[in-house]
């Protein structure tokens, strides 16, 4: 099965795509008028594996990567993922972490062992 890389515009904010995780090539793009407009729509979702921000204002790379409720937040770019990335997402889009030292913990019960040698 193929399908074509698809870019929808003037996507409405209760449009299904919209709200669910999209696992294809298909961006969904919508205007908004103010920062926290784009924050708070892009939180209103029950996922949250990753959001994508781009801009070149340190500032407001800093405030939307603190707000955004995603498990990774990919600034000016697309790619998340690699070996040592600590990948997952919160909300329906997953508990924890795997890949890294991160998602080896997951797995793991840590024990503190405290010994005099005398």
């Amino acid at each position: 099965l193929f399908f074509e890389p698809t870019v929808l515009a003037d996507v409405p904010a209760d449009a299904l795509i919209m709200r669910e995780e999209t696992f294809g090539p298909v961006a969904a793009i919508a205007a908004f008028d103010s920062e926290d407009e784009a924050i708070t729509r892009a939180n209103d979702t029950e996922y949250g594996l990753v959001a994508y921000v781009h801009s070149q204002d340190p500032r407001r790379i800093y405030r939307a990567s603190r707000a955004l409720c995603f498990g990774m937040v990919a600034v000016n770019r697309t790619k998340v993922t690699g070996a040592p990335i600590p990948f997952g997402g919160t909300k329906q889009s997953g508990i924890g972490r795997e890949g890294s030292r991160l998602g080896l913990e997951a797995f793991t019960e840590i024990k503190y062992v405290c010994r005099d040698w005398a």
